[in-house]
């Protein structure tokens, strides 16, 4: 015991301060993209074309970028000849609406916190019931990193739990496989009412790479109600966590 003390002692604090300390992104990080428009050239459909899950359209010279399709793999940034397409690494991606997540120019719509009801009775404490719906499970290691003593995201009172039924919502990913869309309903008729849904992925939102295919059900939107959407593939565990916080109100 005096053993694992010491060790504990020796090793400090290991979890980051936030959202007090923004964490500091990795060079390498696909963040919120941006869009300059005076960049773009009229007649150029690069960005459009090479797009493979059709995430970036093009409507009377205007490119949009639906982030709950984007797999934010920078092809896009990369062969764009004007440079009108660029990545930052700004991790607050969260969103309220599909609509929110279609990004056309620099700026970007504010999540909003849930309601007063439901920040009452959640506001302090949020047990979430995961649930894979047949990912890849990229999406739910970043989900579980959040656990560990970096994130800790248990200090804010959200915590994962074993049923639905000792829930007080869903977080869901991936793209809901014919096998998982009966296993997903059930799990959301379990939920006490009030519940929440988080659509974690760009999987869950949308279906992702996989979309199209017969065997998948092109994300949970058509099959539960959805309150907050985490845009990524997979999204980063601060992504995540910054979404879950500011939709609780705890984080502005």
């Amino acid at each position: 015991m005096l053993k694992v003390i010491k060790a504990r002692i020796h090793q400090q604090n290991r979890t980051y301060p936030f959202p007090q300390k923004m964490p500091v992104m990795d060079p390498r990080y696909a963040g919120r993209p941006i869009i300059k428009a005076d960049k773009c050239q009229a007649a150029c459909q690069k960005c459009v074309d090479l797009c493979p899950t059709q995430a970036v359209s093009k409507i009377n010279g205007k490119i949009t970028i639906d982030l709950g399709r984007c797999l934010f793999c920078r092809e896009c940034e990369v062969k764009c000849p004007g440079s009108a397409i660029s990545f930052t690494n700004e991790f607050s991606m969260g969103t309220n609406s599909l609509e929110a997540l279609k990004v056309s120019d620099e700026s970007y719509a504010k999540l909003e916190e849930m309601g007063a009801e439901l920040k009452r009775l959640f506001g302090r404490s949020l047990k979430l019931r995961q649930v894979s719906a047949g990912g890849c499970n990229a999406c739910e290691a970043d989900c579980n990193v959040l656990t560990t003593p970096t994130f800790d995201m248990a200090r804010f009172g959200i915590t994962f739990v074993a049923s639905p039924r000792h829930a007080d919502g869903l977080l869901v990913t991936g793209p809901v496989t014919q096998n998982m869309k009966q296993a997903l309903i059930k799990a959301y008729q379990a939920l006490p009412a009030p519940a929440i849904v988080i659509a974690t992925g760009a999987c869950a939102i949308s279906g992702g790479l996989f979309k199209d295919n017969f065997e998948t059900n092109a994300g949970i939107g058509d099959l539960i109600p959805v309150d907050l959407y985490v845009p990524g593939c997979p999204p980063n565990p601060w992504t995540i966590l910054d979404a879950m916080l500011r939709f609780m109100g705890a984080h502005k």
